[in-house]
């Protein structure tokens, strides 16, 4: 037992780097959408006061579900953790609680044992009736050897009982850290509820013309196509993912499940389930990775020989630049995104591929036939 108890005191003392890490870095992503949402509460406040921009309200809202519902699946996230680490830390408590009981069975026992000897002065008797000088060092040694083990024995439980100390306040602190972090994913999921109410009451006000320009796609796609245009220069000659070509057909859709809502030319928006895996439709290399600084989703470029595939709003990616990748492997996780004409949230993303040739357009549909 006393092994157990030194491996879990080992354990305390060297938490695992890795998984403070990863704790750190959600705060830090909490921290950071807080602060974001914050910003952008103050400015819905003064769009709320100006009835003549309902575009603007609506953008802002917009926005600010998104980052709400990024904030909420960072909170489920971590409140995830903290209960694993809850039970982690009872699992500890009771073995400490084990070792403690123990190691305070063994001290009475050491205790009364030694009461015993002091009323009976065995311990004199035990040194004087030695029948050799050097059977009297011998009974000198073994009673130092019995006073250190004694000490050994009560320090081994002062340091248990510490442990178990520790490890009950850190599981306190614990259960009050998920308590703390449930009233806030509450009233995050409050808050987006009343946004996107009156983003749709907004919208219901807005006329046909301020409805148009609410779609925010058309924007996002002129981004990808700018991104494409600089691309073209860096994947001029490349020969990763050679074989694919402009008469490839019968790719498998990007998105794990997905379905495709709406082809334009050479994009097609595929919707998903929450968490479904985005895949990369042939065999290439990943040339860029870039996040889009206002959505905080990510943006996937992968060349095909001179061929580029585009996915963009991405909540995760597992690639980074330079890897080259296989047909149907993993890049990375769908994302949220809001839909301007509903403001429900959906899990969407802007697949498009492009020719080497900026004049060739690519019909994405046929690409999936």
């Amino acid at each position: 037992m006393r092994r157990i108890v030194t491996l879990i005191l080992l354990a305390l003392v060297a938490l695992p780097s890795l998984k403070a890490q990863s704790e750190d870095a959600l705060r830090k992503t909490i921290n950071n959408l807080e602060a974001s949402i914050e910003k952008e509460e103050k400015e819905l406040s003064k769009l709320k006061k100006n009835k003549s921009s309902k575009q603007k309200l609506v953008n802002s809202l917009a926005r600010q579900i998104e980052k709400r519902n990024a904030l909420i699946a960072a909170r489920d996230k971590q409140i995830k953790q903290l209960g694993q680490d809850i039970k982690d830390a009872e699992k500890r408590v009771g073995e400490l609680s084990e070792e403690l009981t123990a190691a305070e069975v063994s001290c009475q026992r050491m205790a009364r044992e030694a009461y015993r000897n002091y009323r009976h002065n065995s311990t004199l008797a035990y040194i004087f009736s030695s029948s050799t000088a050097l059977d009297f060092a011998h009974r000198i040694a073994s009673l130092r050897s019995a006073t250190v083990a004694r000490k050994q024995q009560i320090a081994h439980l002062t340091q248990t009982r510490e442990a178990v100390q520790k490890e009950r306040q850190s599981l306190t602190a614990k259960r009050e850290e998920v308590a703390v972090a449930k009233q806030k994913l509450d009233k995050q999921r409050k808050k987006m509820r009343e946004e996107r109410d009156l983003a749709k009451a907004t919208i219901r006000q807005m006329t046909k013309k301020e409805k148009s320009v609410q779609a925010s796609m058309a924007e996002h796609e002129k981004r990808l196509n700018e991104a494409i245009a600089e691309l073209r220069k860096l994947t001029k000659g490349n020969k990763s993912g050679n074989s694919f070509s402009s008469t490839t057909k019968g790719l498998k859709l990007p998105v794990t499940g997905g379905r495709v809502v709406r082809y334009n030319a050479n994009t097609a928006e595929i919707v998903g389930s929450k968490g479904a895996g985005i895949s990369a439709i042939y065999e290439g290399k990943i040339v860029r990775i870039s996040r889009n600084k206002i959505n905080n989703k990510y943006d996937v470029y992968i060349a095909h020989g001179e061929y580029i595939s585009s996915y963009a709003n991405l909540s995760e990616v597992c690639v980074k630049k330079g890897d080259n990748v296989v047909k149907n492997q993993k890049i990375g996780t769908i994302a949220s995104m809001v839909n301007p004409a509903t403001m429900d949230l959906e899990y969407k993303i802007l697949f498009a591929i492009h020719s080497p040739n900026p004049k060739v357009t690519m019909k994405a549909s046929n690409l999936f036939k």
